[in-house]
């Protein structure tokens, strides 16, 4: 299990627990934190689950592959160093601690 804080646009914290195994974004949806839509259920065909990493994590997580760098193209905003789709980030005990902050929007 994972303490996760989701962070909105307006600066409202989230802190959940998230059982090892889920993904960020599973993490979000079950705990009904706004701000990220999931539009295609985890698939990694969309980008509205997009949220931007806490610098001091971005290197503690792996790192992305093809797959979720294409469908960051589509994200708002996307940050190079710190965008990442929450449905590619399965959760374990080394996220302890993670926190994402999700755009402004998601498109």
């Amino acid at each position: 299990m994972a303490k996760i804080t989701y962070i909105e646009h307006n600066g409202t914290e989230h802190v959940v627990d998230v059982a090892n195994g889920l993904t960020v974004m599973e993490g979000a949806r079950d705990n009904n934190i706004p701000g990220i839509e999931a539009d295609c259920g985890g698939a990694c065909a969309c980008s509205t689950c997009h949220v931007y990493i806490a610098p001091d994590w971005v290197e503690k997580l792996p790192k992305k592959d093809d797959m979720e760098e294409d469908m960051l193209d589509f994200a708002f905003e996307p940050d190079p160093a710190r965008s990442r789709l929450t449905c590619q980030l399965k959760v374990s005990d080394a996220l302890d601690g993670l926190i994402v902050h999700m755009p402004e929007k998601q498109i």
